[in-house]
């Protein structure tokens, strides 16, 4: 089943009023480290939830790294709130663009999938922590790469995957390459060598 259609029929199953991340893990099924972290990409693009969706990203991706079956997240993540309306909104939003992807994305270059679930939470880990970084517009691409290695994962396609992962190492290598010009400028590098 695609992914949009699962994200539509989770919307019209959802409570009246709030929607919990407890609620949406228990009603994802077989699919919910892919669609956890997809939704929580595309929150994390969003102004000001960045660093709190970095932090709720690190639990789905370690388990993902322990290879367990699904996500569980600590009760007071998963008991937090947020106004369906709020993922309404977000899910009318990428619902045109997620239906024009799925005609393209397609399962291929088949991986194993416990080994794939160990590379896909590894990336969104690290890639995650870029979530921190305390600049404007700085949340975008990240979360950008999580939302890519979230639907590659879901519709299990190793060209994008591929690209995916691709697209990580490059947000990694400039965010080293940063870190170290900013040291570099200090005067560390230096005194370390």
């Amino acid at each position: 089943m695609p992914t949009s259609t699962i994200l539509q029929d989770l919307l019209l199953h959802a409570p009246e009023e709030t929607v919990t991340l407890g609620w949406l893990m228990g009603n994802l099924g077989d699919r919910s480290f892919g669609i956890i972290l997809l939704l929580l990409g595309l929150l994390a693009s969003l102004p000001g939830v960045s660093a709190i969706v970095g932090v709720i990203i690190a639990f789905p991706a370690c388990q993902m790294i322990l290879a367990r079956r699904s996500p569980v997240l600590p009760r007071f993540v998963a008991a937090r709130t947020f106004p369906k309306q709020r993922l309404a909104s977000m899910l009318i939003r990428v619902d045109p663009p997620l239906r024009y992807l799925e005609r393209f994305i397609r399962p291929r270059w088949q991986t194993p999938l416990q080994m794939t679930k160990r590379v896909v939470g590894g990336a969104i880990l690290l890639v995650g922590a870029l979530l921190f970084v305390p600049l404007p517009l700085s949340n975008v691409p990240p979360a950008l790469v999580v939302v890519l290695l979230s639907f590659a994962y879901l519709e299990e396609d190793g060209v994008l995957l591929c690209i995916a992962l691709s697209f990580a190492l490059a947000l990694l290598l400039i965010a080293a390459g940063t870190v170290w010009q900013a040291i570099s400028a200090t005067g560390w590098v230096g005194g370390l060598l």
